[in-house]
């Protein structure tokens, strides 16, 4: 594959949809706002009409319809899981992170696999089943056979009472090649992540100096590379700040529009990570290009009107209030609890800011989000089924464009949760997400009830990783 000319992400296409809708044309917007309703996705010139229109009475319409979609599709339950840094060690020198090469003042670590074994059994005790395993660009600290061998240990730690395990491992790395994917592959991991950080090839040179990194179309094709190696699911985002948020919105949904097209499966999850601060990152410091508050939560939106069949990632960048409010707008999975330096859950003050990638926005314990969680009428999920049941690639797609993964997601979510509230939640936390499995319960339909309760009862019983 020529990975030296980039066919799909045409910057001039996508400059004149932004600068060439008309955003007053209310008659457009509504058409387009009630196609989005179908739950069958939108076209790059629908998505920019909607980024386009940003009056108050259009923007109370599309977070309807992102309510409405989201609501369709995901229901009421919400994936959590934790990250788990292993390096800080760079080659890197991008002009927005913490771990870049030239900061002098970061404290390097690289998690030894003793080390990481305590990570991982701190995180099964408070509950969590997923993580998402990150390492910095480095090649000779954090090079492939390193990742794969804190991939199996991390897998084979398991809590004294038999409860606690990761079931399973995301993986944010640096691209590989089709071969080295291949490897990743047969590690047994669920989602392999990469940011394009900005879809603008003058802005991507301005922030990645030379370096690994500094080479825009080996990055941007990685995500062919790794479904040609075999792996399903692949989640693609952008650093959202960079440069100006249309922009990146449409380039990621041009991004998807091509996977879908070349290999049958679209990305199966898009985060949205704002700048956040970062120790000597100046473009971290101070953004280019800021979104607001409110500019985000459209995005949000349009991203969920726009490909309703992907999941959308949340981080702990933002602030408790911004993640609550974007769960019923269209984010379906948070981190929480969330330490971004290796090491930081066994460390007694967690956060170092001279070992973090990025300051945090929500420094809340897991257990105090899942409280949150239910309290905003969510079910807080920890199910990994789809991974290991083979829901996984195009066989998801089918599942979810219609919208009928719900039919497995809401009872294992409750399933899961319940464990998480059995297994490791104080007394006021079980009470509260025992209230909110009745409710939950109470708004399904029968049959879907009856499966709910089903695999209920087995978990009341002591039985642990009950799916359907």
């Amino acid at each position: 594959m020529n990975t030296t000319t980039p066919t799909f992400i045409d910057q001039a296409a996508i400059d004149g949809l932004l600068a060439n809708t008309i955003p007053s044309d209310s008659g457009a917007v509504d058409a387009v706002i009630d196609k989005a309703l179908e739950g069958k996705g939108l076209e790059l010139h629908e998505a920019a009409r909607l980024l386009r229109a940003d009056d108050a009475a259009t923007t109370e319409r599309l977070f309807d319809a992102a309510r409405r979609v989201k609501q369709a599709i995901y229901g009421r339950r919400l994936v959590l899981f934790a990250p788990v840094y292993l390096s800080n060690y760079c080659s890197n020198n991008c002009l927005y992170c913490g771990f870049r090469r030239d900061n002098k003042a970061m404290k390097r670590r690289a998690l030894t696999m003793d080390e990481l074994r305590h990570e991982i059994a701190l995180l099964e005790q408070q509950g969590h089943k997923r993580i998402l395993m990150l390492t910095g660009e480095d090649r000779g600290r954090s090079a492939l056979d390193y990742l794969l061998e804190a991939i199996e240990v991390a897998y084979s730690v398991k809590t004294a009472d038999g409860h606690g395990e990761i079931r399973r491992i995301n993986v944010e790395i640096a691209p590989l090649s089709v071969p080295d994917f291949k490897r990743l592959k047969a590690s047994g991991i669920g989602t392999y992540v990469l940011f394009q950080e900005t879809y603008h090839r003058e802005t991507y040179a301005v922030m990645h100096p030379p370096g690994p990194k500094a080479d825009y179309a080996n990055r941007l094709y990685a995500m062919d590379r790794a479904l040609e190696a075999g792996l399903h699911d692949v989640g693609i985002g952008a650093l959202l700040g960079l440069h100006d948020y249309r922009f990146e919105v449409l380039a990621m949904l041009a991004h998807a529009r091509h996977l879908d097209q070349v290999f049958g499966t679209g990305p199966h999850t898009i985060s949205v990570p704002r700048l956040e601060a970062a120790q000597n990152a100046p473009a971290a410091n101070t953004a280019p290009h800021p979104v607001s508050d409110l500019n985000f939560k459209r995005l949000v939106a349009i991203l969920r009107l726009a490909v309703p069949y992907t999941g959308i990632i949340l981080s702990t960048r933002e602030k408790a209030d911004m993640r609550n409010a974007l769960f019923a707008l269209g984010v379906s999975q948070i981190s929480a609890g969330s330490r971004t330096n290796p090491g930081g859950y066994s460390e007694a003050t967690a956060n170092h800011e001279d070992e973090q990638q990025f300051a945090l926005g929500d420094t809340r314990s897991l257990e105090e989000v899942i409280r949150s969680v239910c309290e905003e009428g969510y079910i807080p999920s920890f199910c990994t089924g789809c991974y290991r049941l083979g829901r996984t690639g195009a066989d998801f797609m089918d599942l979810a464009k219609p919208g009928d993964i719900k039919t497995h997601c809401d009872p294992n979510a409750v399933s899961t949760f319940l464990e998480y509230l059995t297994d490791y939640a104080t007394p006021e936390t079980r009470a509260i997400g025992e209230r909110c499995i009745a409710a939950f319960l109470a708004e399904m339909s029968e049959p879907a009830r009856r499966r709910t309760e089903a695999l209920v009862e087995r978990v009341r019983k002591g039985e642990r990783d009950v799916l359907c």
